[in-house]
């Protein structure tokens, strides 16, 4: 077994888990229910796509200079995408337009 098989196979298997949890993320956009859960599938298992996919891209990369870009979309997505969630949650949370939940206690709504 030589190294580019090695890292052919270990690139598929990054590929193809980081494309499944891709769709798994635009199925759950689209089943779930409410905003706090859409929120969820949209961040999570978006984010662990787009790395695992990251990472099969830099796994067959000819020339290692090419990495910093993938580096750097990388943490552009850590950064972004769970504060555009926190904003999205908030403003939600704010205006009221939340589903009420008999199973909760808010302790931030005045009484």
């Amino acid at each position: 077994m030589n190294l580019d098989l090695i890292r052919d196979i270990a690139s598929a298997f990054c590929l193809l888990v980081g494309a499944f949890l891709a769709l798994i993320a635009a199925i759950g956009i689209i089943r779930f229910d409410n905003l706090f859960s859409r929120m969820h599938a949209a961040t999570k298992p978006q984010v662990l796509g787009l790395l695992l996919i990251l990472m099969g891209i830099a796994l067959r990369m000819e020339h290692w200079s090419d990495l910093g870009l993938l580096v750097l979309v990388a943490a552009f997505q850590l950064l972004t995408a769970p504060v555009a969630a926190h904003m999205l949650g908030r403003a939600v949370y704010r205006t009221g337009d939340k589903e009420p939940d008999e199973r909760l206690v808010d302790e931030q709504l005045p009484d």
